[in-house]
């Protein structure tokens, strides 16, 4: 019985283990597919994952072409409008130059026909000279048998009549022929000042060589004086610059030829009221900012001047020269706002004539740059605006400009006569410029003096500030003709021995006057 029982436990286990081992293959197995199955996920998943970026990066490179394309197109326009700005600016310098063209041939045209009517009006003259020498000749004759002259007063008989009729006819030919050239000439130059004038306007400028400081009261007087003068010694041996405490309330007076010392002197007086400690050392410190302080107000003013003139950029040093001319004054004409007037003049001529405007601004603003530094370098204000010009590489337009603008040597570009003639406008026009009560009444009285001194003249008057006289010859000595003769002489003789800001109009008036009394 018990051999059996074991033979049964040994047959059950044995069927056990061999259902377990199935079992287990059973499983084993199963995981085995799990295992390939999650390896063909991954696979496939890595598939659609790879596909999917390599859409997104097709989708990267195609949008990045498109964009490449776009910024390409507008790289494109923007070349072929450059190049159509181009093609218009060529154009409009082809018009330009075809107007020039075309007046320059209608001048040459009118310069044939003056030269016929010249030659026809020189045989005209011929033929007339012939005829007198014939009549000349005739009269010699009959002067000597009439008269019984000898033949030199009788050649001066008829030399006086031959002048009279030469100079009557000669003084009609210069008039008509300067009423013609003033035509012609001033019809173009008329319009482009005019347009020039019309489109800029300035304040009339007043400038002096005294400085007043508003005083809180008349105690600070003696407070900058100081204890023994020590304060305004101080003042006036570091600034340069003259204190006068006089008489007047609340106020002093600083007076000085150098404008930036004096600048600088108001400005630390100002600031020494302002904070109350007045002694030499405190003087010392707040001169010394003031000198900085000022330095940078003429360098910001000087910029300034550069931006509101439209010139581009320039050189540090050009710019604070400019801020100088700040300080400067002509006549009572602030040079900074004179050398602006004539900039903006020059501009406009410039465009009108379809010149650079902007090289006519910038040589209508460094024109008067000597003027910055001409008391303290050696030269007139021209030589040192050339060296100053030509050391910081300006145009040659420029520098031609600054040469020839008062005349020293002629101009070689347009530009040149173009700043030329706006610095003579903004120096001419109405309360641009102002002299002393002195200089005025001696040059009224040179003007008088002068028309005075012609041959023929019986009264001269010096009317409207200087800027015409008015002449009123003998009408016994001096006929119609005659007239315009004067005229010339005293233009002649003011030129040559009056130094005057403008113009003069010299007006030549001939009257003849019938008296009677009825009794």
């Amino acid at each position: 019985m018990l051999p059996e029982i074991i033979i049964s436990s040994l047959l059950g286990l044995a069927v056990g283990g061999v259902i377990g081992f199935l079992i287990r293959v059973s499983v084993v197995e199963k995981g085995f597919q799990t295992a390939r199955n999650k390896a063909e996920n991954i696979i496939d998943e890595a598939n659609t994952q790879a596909e999917k970026i390599k859409k997104e990066k097709l989708l990267e490179a195609k949008q990045e072409i498109y964009n490449l394309n776009q910024e390409n197109d507008k790289i494109i326009k923007e070349k072929k409008a450059m190049v159509v700005e181009m093609e218009h600016k060529i154009n409009q310098r082809e018009e330009v130059l075809e107007r020039r063209s075309a007046n320059l041939d209608k001048r040459e045209l009118n310069l044939d026909r003056k030269e016929e009517v010249l030659d026809e009006k020189k045989s005209l003259l011929e033929d007339k000279n012939s005829r007198l020498d014939s009549i000349i000749q005739e009269q010699n004759t009959k002067l000597l048998e009439i008269a019984n002259f000898s033949e030199e007063q009788a050649k001066d008989v008829i030399m006086k009549r031959v002048e009279a009729d030469m100079a009557q006819e000669i003084d009609r030919y210069i008039r008509e022929q300067e009423e013609n050239a003033k035509l012609e000439a001033q019809k173009v130059a008329k319009e482009i000042i005019t347009q020039a004038i019309h489109k800029y306007a300035q304040d009339v400028t007043v400038e002096t060589t005294v400085s007043v400081v508003t005083l809180p009261n008349d105690e600070m007087k003696g407070r900058i004086i100081g204890r023994e003068g020590r304060n305004i010694r101080t003042i006036e041996a570091l600034t340069g610059v003259d204190l006068i405490i006089d008489d007047t309330p609340e106020a002093v007076v600083l007076s000085g030829f150098d404008p930036v010392r004096r600048e600088i002197a108001k400005r630390s007086v100002e600031t020494l009221i302002l904070d109350g400690r007045i002694h030499p050392a405190r003087i010392e410190e707040i001169v010394e900012k003031t000198r900085v302080e000022v330095d940078q107000f003429i360098r910001d003013i000087g910029s300034k001047a550069v931006f509101d003139a439209g010139v581009g950029r320039m050189h540090p040093d050009l710019m604070k020269l400019l801020g100088r001319l700040h300080f400067r004054t002509s006549y009572g004409q602030n040079a900074l706002q004179h050398s602006l007037e004539t900039a903006f003049l020059a501009g406009k001529m410039a465009v009108e004539l379809g010149e650079n405007e902007t090289i006519a601004k910038r040589a209508g603003l460094l024109h008067d740059i000597g003027k910055a530094v001409d008391h303290e370098i050696e030269g007139s204000h021209v030589e040192i605006g050339i060296n100053l010009a030509t050391k910081y590489h300006e145009h040659i337009a420029v520098i031609d400009a600054i040469g020839s603008h008062h005349g020293d040597k002629e101009a070689t570009t347009i530009i040149g006569v173009l700043v030329a003639a706006a610095d003579a406008l903004s120096a001419a026009r109405p309360g641009a410029r102002s002299e002393s009560l002195e200089n005025y009444i001696n040059r009224l009285t040179q003007l008088e003096e002068i028309s005075r001194s012609i041959q023929g003249v019986d009264q001269a008057y010096a009317i409207q500030a200087g800027r015409e006289v008015r002449v009123i010859v003998k009408p016994n000595e001096v006929d119609d003709a005659k007239t315009s003769v004067v005229a010339r002489e005293i233009k002649q003789q003011i030129e040559t021995k009056l130094s005057y800001p403008g113009t003069i109009k010299v007006t030549v008036i001939r009257e003849t006057r019938a008296q009677d009394v009825a009794k």
